[in-house]
């Protein structure tokens, strides 16, 4: 039976961190540009403040109107255009990131020999914001040794360059490296660019996310109905907070972030070993998985068949991972861990919280409309070790639930 839909509001808008962040977006001549549009409305939807300039080849590809539609501003194209002579001061010193995508083998040649020929080198020279190039072109161009050279001398200035993309290049030229990376990629480095360091820029963050599956037979399995998202919004905000993130994974069914170092397991058994492996070099640890607590306690060798007979598939228990590997923590590391329960919800989760040494846990209602498996939504409490009052969140998408737990993490951290 489906899941009731909640009625409740969700109650915050703007993704952190885009909201009234200002966003110089520079799109060059290149056909990956139609990708670019997409990217201004991601970036406007998520709450940023987006300023488009066109070079002149832009335009051949596509339309200021285009972008004027998409961000709500206007689009500026010419460097010497009346009434806005001074449009690369001023843009560049109101923009916090410029980000040029795509990034023509020609754009990237005049910008690495300082050139400002244009609206948009010119507001390369005048900025003091970061600067993100994403480059695009046909791969022989991408593999010319000048233009490797140049984006070696680029990113020594200090500018950020995202690796093109392996895969389809324009109409009859196949594939290979040289493809501009989907909006969604670019939004997320625009993301971790416009992240204000905090306790996590540098630390190393071990996430658990996902259900594991116990084999029966060599085509059947025991699960649950975990996605895997919250986990997964956890990696992605932790990485977008400047984190060295490892995500142990069952079988997600949501993609897996950007930036992110994935462990991809099956069974509870292995996520317990990859886990172990991983912590003594771990500062964070979130455990937001769902692993089985049961699997077969014999699976069989072959496909089962149907019998006229009851079939009886004996279970043992799996180990419980936090409590397995606490020896493997590392001094002063804090340690996550997550309780859906159906019922003594405080009672349980509390108990869950000392049993497996947590610095906090979240504990969300199994049986709640709108929170759980299989939703983009969740309502949770957070119970710390250090505050005994438990702190209940309105329902909030998984993505700002993980930037409260984040944000929760970081205040311990900044106590040790």
């Amino acid at each position: 039976m489906a899941r009731p839909v909640s009625s409740a509001p969700v109650t915050e808008s703007h993704l952190r961190p885009f909201a009234n962040r200002r966003v110089l977006l520079g799109v060059a001549g290149g056909i990956a540009s139609y990708k670019t549009a997409w990217l201004a409305r991601l970036l406007t939807k998520a709450g940023a403040e987006v300023d488009v300039v066109l070079t002149r080849a832009a335009t051949e590809f596509i339309g200021a109107v285009t972008f004027e539609a998409l961000t709500g501003r206007p689009v500026h194209t010419g460097l010497f255009d009346a009434g806005r002579a001074l449009d690369h001061v001023r843009l560049a010193k109101s923009a916090e990131l410029l980000v040029v995508a795509p990034a023509t083998a020609d754009l990237m040649a005049r910008a690495a020999t300082g050139q400002a020929d244009d609206l948009l080198t010119a507001c390369l020279l005048a900025t003091e914001a970061p600067v993100l190039l994403v480059p695009a072109m046909n791969d022989r161009m991408w593999a010319h040794a000048q233009t490797q050279a140049n984006a070696v001398r680029l990113r020594e200035i200090g500018y950020q360059l995202l690796d093109p993309d392996d895969g389809m290049l324009a109409a009859g030229e196949g594939s290979g490296p040289g493809r501009m990376p989907e909006p969604e990629t670019i939004l997320a480095h625009v993301g971790r660019l416009l992240e204000r360091a905090g306790a996590l820029a540098g630390k190393r963050v071990l996430v658990t996310a996902g259900p594991t599956r116990e084999p029966i037979d060599p085509v059947r399995f025991l699960s649950n109905h975990s996605s895997g998202r919250m986990g997964t919004s956890i990696a992605a905000a932790a990485w977008r907070r400047g984190a060295d993130v490892t995500l142990i994974a069952g079988p997600l069914s949501v993609p897996v972030p950007v930036g992110v170092r994935h462990v991809a397991v099956d069974s509870t058994v292995e996520m317990r070993d990859a886990v172990e492996r991983a912590l003594p070099e771990a500062d964070v640890l979130v455990m937001a998985a769902a692993p089985a607590d049961y699997r077969a306690a014999a699976p069989a060798s072959h496909k089962l068949k149907k019998t006229a007979d009851a079939r009886v598939v004996e279970l043992s228990e799996n180990p419980d991972i936090l409590v397995s590997t606490r020896g493997a923590r590392r001094a002063g590391m804090i340690a996550v861990g997550f309780a859906l329960e159906t019922d003594d919800l405080l009672a349980n989760a509390t108990r869950k919280l000392a049993a497996k040494e947590l610095d906090i846990i979240v504990l969300n209602d199994a049986t709640e409309a709108g929170a759980g498996f299989g939703v983009p939504t969740n309502r949770v409490t957070l119970i710390s070790r250090r505050d005994p009052n438990p702190e209940r969140l309105p329902l909030l998408s998984k993505d700002a639930v993980a930037d409260a737990l984040l944000d929760r993490v970081e205040m311990l951290l900044h106590g040790r």
